[in-house]
């Protein structure tokens, strides 16, 4: 069956749709695959692998994904009767009574769940390293990382144990594990995809959920899968003007393009490798027939911007952890917590109600600022994903504290500005190092467009297919 699990999800339906293989043997080879390879990533931490093969059976047959397996990030994502862990042991005895809107969509849609994927401990980081189910490494090095916070989405994708998994993006969390990982990851509009009916919105709005694929088609058809608003969703995005899956292949015509190696703060290291995965992104768009230019946002280089974002988000995790204590009936004392999330609950917890409003207005106001480059003339912005290179395992390490966050907010330096605007962005696999490690482009599109993202990655792809060795063996 490894040729069944080397087709992307969409090649798999096909494949149960026409008889080549059912549905308990499509899950079973899954199955197979995580048990041959698994060892060796530490992508999934929770596996229901013989519920996945009782609901098999019970799939209608008119699904379009029926019977394709599928994983579960261990955050958001909650699935009726599993068990929940956000990378953190402070979850445990903690039981999922109904599906989320997302996951209700994905079952509907025929796609069976195998189980969770590990995350660092709730999320706050761009590695998947959590002292609870310890790291989840790189399929193609096992010494480097599937970066963070979807590591173990994106390990178990590039490692062909499913075509798709499920994945969320606060400031980077889908673009960064899809760079390290050789996958397609788009981070949809906020407001695409709905959260209900656990919350209303994650992170203050900077977080929205979406998946790591291995194809631009995928991408689409599962965004379609589960787009849409819930009753009491606080966002609406602009409507697409149809199914994504129709834009595959569609004609993007001529747009104007920026495009920026060296970000523009001037405080971040500079890699060659990412230097030179930008510089041939903008040759390859060029030679498409796109007008490509240097150029950038001014309000890119802004300066606090960190910092506000920064307050955003250890207030809301504060605020969750509070929420987890009352469900729990008893609180989350500091010593529960890795290092890391000790000093941002601490600061979440001693923080005025006039600083966080403080930096909401100043993030409202980068938004704005943001927003008119897009209306000025320019369609999309073409930046690395990942503004250092591939980084091993421990690189981010709470033994090294203080050098280990500021590793981190570089990192996310070029991702985390678009869950601030809530703008659609899509890191591709277009680049290696001289050692066969991916390094990732990202593109970004003004608010809405997803459509706008598909074309032009589906005419990338065609032009330059993403190689996917089935990394990890």
């Amino acid at each position: 069956m490894d040729e069944f699990v080397s087709l992307d999800a969409i090649g798999q339906a096909e494949a149960v749709r026409t008889g080549a293989v059912s549905p308990r043997e499509a899950v079973e080879a899954a199955i197979a695959r995580i048990e041959a390879v698994d060892g060796r990533c530490n992508a999934v931490v929770h596996r229901r692998f013989e519920q996945a093969l009782a609901e098999a059976g019970d799939i209608p047959a008119d699904a379009p994904f029926r019977g394709v397996p599928i994983l579960l990030k261990d955050i958001g994502w909650r699935s009726a009767g599993d068990p929940y862990g956000a990378g953190s042991k402070i979850y445990d005895g903690v039981r999922i009574e109904e599906d989320s809107h997302s996951v209700a969509a994905l079952r509907r849609a025929g796609f069976v769940v195998l189980g969770r994927t590990n995350v660092p401990e709730l999320a706050t980081t761009i590695t998947t390293e959590p002292a609870a189910f310890g790291p989840t490494r790189n399929p193609y090095d096992p010494a480097f990382s599937a970066g963070g916070s979807s590591g173990g989405s994106a390990a178990a994708v590039a490692a062909g144990m499913v075509a798709v998994a499920t994945a969320s993006d606060g400031g980077g969390s889908i673009r960064i594990p899809a760079s390290l990982c050789g996958l397609v990851g788009l981070k949809p509009t906020r407001g695409r995809t709905s959260l209900g009916p656990y919350a209303a919105e994650s992170w203050g709005g900077l977080s929205v959920e979406g998946v790591v694929t291995r194809t631009v088609r995928d991408t689409a058809a599962l965004l379609d899968v589960i787009s849409g608003a819930a009753p009491g969703d606080p966002y609406a995005a602009p409507a697409l003007p149809g199914p994504l899956a129709g834009e595959v292949g569609a004609d993007p015509g001529r747009l104007r393009i920026g495009f920026v190696a060296v970000h523009p703060r001037g405080d971040l290291p500079q890699d060659p490798d990412v230097a030179a995965a930008v510089t041939r992104a903008a040759g390859l768009l060029e030679s498409l027939g796109h007008d490509v230019t240097p150029g950038h946002p001014d309000a890119l280089a802004d300066a606090e911007f960190p910092r506000h974002y920064g307050t955003l988000v250890a207030a809301n995790v504060a605020a969750e952890l509070e929420a987890l204590a009352a469900e729990r009936g008893r609180p989350v004392e500091p010593d529960e917590l890795e290092p890391r999330n000790r000093l941002m609950i601490e600061g979440g917890r001693a923080m005025a109600a006039t600083d966080y409003l403080g930096a909401l207005r100043a993030m409202n106001a980068h938004r704005r600022r943001m927003a008119t480059w897009w209306t000025g003339g320019f369609d999309l912005l073409l930046t690395p994903t990942v503004p250092v290179a591939p980084y091993p395992l421990g690189w981010i390490s709470d033994d090294d504290l203080w050098p280990s966050l500021e590793r981190a907010g570089a990192g996310a330096a070029y991702t985390s500005p678009f869950n601030s605007t809530g703008q659609p962005a899509i890191s591709l696999p277009l680049h290696r190092t001289a050692a066969g490690l991916p390094v990732g482009v990202q593109l970004v599109a003004a608010a809405g467009r997803e459509d706008l993202l598909i074309r032009v990655a589906s005419q990338i792809e065609a032009a330059q297919p993403f190689e996917h060795p089935m990394a990890g063996g």
